[in-house]
């Protein structure tokens, strides 16, 4: 590998630790886990945090909309595209509360490219975030 398969976007949130956005290996783009975060923002779109930095409420609708905005982001960044997007694992905090409108979200933008998909229930996330996804594309 060298530097050049190693990709950060100027515009994506910065990752919470020590990983790239992406990595290209041959024709394919690995994402690391993207997040709804917003770069140089520590509010997260649609999550109201308590005292204690916990999350006291959520809007799941406004957390998809930016996780696949910061995706859009990456592969753009790496010279794919939405069209190129191979295989999506989705991880939600809320199956029964957020599956539904995830779906609502997921469906305008992967109206003409449908690509392979799993959506995986978890306790928690790194950051209080209620979804994060990790994305393999064409380059």
């Amino acid at each position: 590998m060298n530097k050049k398969d190693i990709i950060h976007s100027s515009k994506a949130p910065e990752p919470v630790g020590p990983y790239p956005h992406a990595r290209r290996v041959g024709n394919l783009l690995f994402l690391s886990g993207v997040g709804p975060r917003e770069r140089g923002k520590n509010k997260i779109p649609g999550v109201e945090l308590d005292d204690s930095g916990n999350i006291d409420s959520y809007d799941i609708e406004a957390q998809c909309h930016s996780v696949l905005r910061n995706v859009g982001y990456i592969v753009e960044a790496a010279g794919s595209s939405w069209e190129k997007i191979v295989d999506v694992t989705i991880f939600l905090t809320n199956m029964n509360d957020d599956f539904a409108a995830f779906n609502r979200v997921y469906a305008e933008y992967f109206k003409d490219n449908q690509p392979c998909r799993t959506t995986i229930e978890i306790n928690r996330l790194p950051t209080p975030i209620a979804i994060e996804l990790k994305v393999i594309a064409m380059v």
